[in-house]
């Protein structure tokens, strides 16, 4: 039986080596390790992915080198059955995890010119090295996914699986909350709002006279902490998501130089300088003020979630519904009201949970809601929430009573992974592999996937 060691796991070391194009990594010599059908896997591409985790802090297990070479022809084999079997790729999937590739570096070495100067290659031309390993990346994660895709679990399995695991090696686990809020952020009042956009003029001005620059008005008087320190400093990308809509627009209307009339976005007003831009990318400096929250405005958000608490305890709406309906927070009205974890699921520990929260929930029985708390958000922002603490569990080892979705998530990972295997098995002799001898001498486990017919090239 092949077993393509974690190969799902690995699919995040995989995903950094889709950058080896962009890596001024300098190799003494370079050879073909393996060749699969009509591609090929280059020593280089292994040790650039191995460099990349590296530099990223992250930790390279013995034996990376093969483990990844074998991940690289596994890869490689379903990519061409994904061209053999035409699912779909879009130009613009490719593009998108393209920008999302370039922005990470960028985050990572502090700009794009710093970006440019260490690779000694343009934006532009960093793409085009990897636009061809990106989509080959993700034909073979479709592939991946029309094989596992339809693999389900049933409550019978879920159990041999957790009966296979040995009793002295069950997990223990900490207490686990749901947690779930509503949220307003309270509005102020217009004579505020008047004065800071006031303020926000008088900065500009300032400016355009040359009598302070932007930087330092923003060191002075911005309330993001993300860049007060920077002098107000963010580098953006038209198509990234996280942005604020109304600061990103804004952002991208402006000529070099030029400074934006005040704009209210989500977090406070904002002033935009457009420092230099080149395509969808661009360097800007900001300054955000926000107007202050009076008692009466704090008071009015309260009053209006206690009624929404009323009616939730009544029974005339859900939790869920309540949020979608009244809060103001991105996450509730669009992915529910409850604190998810990092795998989505929405069981939590508390040290992944705000100061607040904790300090609310302590005083709290499951099944209870909050009466309308004051809390502050994101850039310092005053709220107003009411929490629902829906469950909390005590710490123990795992059961099924207490654990059935985590252990029917595993059980049906590793269904998923037996279904890739025989599939594996099945496909690989399919195709032409040729691998290495020196390869084979310091990666043995590789010398099952050469081609024992070179006649048999079904799949070229």
């Amino acid at each position: 039986m092949l077993t393509p060691r974690n190969f799902m796991i690995a699919a995040a070391l995989l995903m950094a080596g889709a950058a080896a194009g962009q890596t001024p990594v300098k190799v003494v010599a370079d050879k073909i390790v393996a060749v699969v059908g009509d591609r090929i896997i280059l020593h280089s591409d292994i040790k650039n992915q191995i460099d990349d985790a590296k530099r990223n802090g992250g930790s390279v297990p013995a034996g990376a080198e093969c483990m990844l070479m074998e991940q690289s022809l596994i890869s490689k084999v379903m990519m061409l059955q994904a061209e053999k079997d035409s699912l779909p790729v879009s130009d613009e999937e490719v593009e998108a995890q393209l920008d999302q590739q370039v922005r990470y570096f960028i985050n990572q070495v502090g700009s794009q010119q710093a970006l440019e100067e260490y690779a000694g290659k343009t934006i532009y031309q960093l793409k085009d090295d990897s636009r061809t390993t990106i989509r080959e990346r993700k034909l073979a994660e479709a592939m991946q996914e029309k094989i596992v895709g339809g693999v389900k679990i049933t409550p019978t399995e879920v159990k041999a699986f957790f009966d296979r695991v040995p009793k002295d090696s069950l997990p223990y686990f900490e207490s686990e909350l749901e947690v779930g809020s509503i949220v307003i952020y309270p509005k102020a009042s217009r004579d505020l709002e008047g004065y800071i956009v006031s303020e926000m003029n008088l900065y500009k001005k300032q400016v355009e006279q040359k009598l302070y620059t932007f930087e330092q008005l923003a060191q002075r008087y911005s309330e993001d902490p993300g860049s007060k320190d920077r002098g107000g400093f963010y580098q953006l990308n038209r198509n990234e998501k996280s942005w604020d809509p109304v600061f990103l627009t804004t952002a991208f209307r402006l000529k070099d130089g030029e400074i934006s009339a005040p704009v209210k976005g989500k977090f406070g007003y904002h002033i935009i300088q457009m420092v230099k831009r080149s395509g969808d990318d661009a360097d800007v400096r900001h300054i955000l003020r926000t107007a202050p929250i009076t008692d009466a405005e704090i008071n009015a958000s309260k009053a209006k979630l206690d009624s929404v608490r009323q009616a939730i305890v009544a029974g005339r709406i859900g939790f869920n519904e309540a949020a979608k309906k009244y809060s103001d927070d991105d996450q509730s009205k669009f992915q529910g009201a409850f604190q998810l974890n990092r795998d989505g699921s929405p069981y939590v520990t508390i040290d992944q949970l705000d100061k607040e929260m904790v300090a609310t929930i302590s005083k709290m029985k499951v099944g209870e809601y909050s009466a309308p708390v004051v809390f502050t958000g994101d850039q310092g922002k005053k709220g107003v929430r009411v929490v629902y603490l829906k469950s909390r569990s005590e710490p123990h080892i795992m059961n099924l009573r207490d654990d059935y979705s985590k252990i029917a998530q595993g059980a049906l990972e590793e269904k998923k992974k037996l279904a890739l295997d025989k599939w594996l098995d099945i496909k690989i002799p399919t195709y032409y592999i040729m691998v290495d001898d020196d390869t084979k001498g310091s990666c043995p486990a590789m010398s099952k996937y050469a081609s024992k017919d070179l006649s048999n090239t079904a799949g070229l």
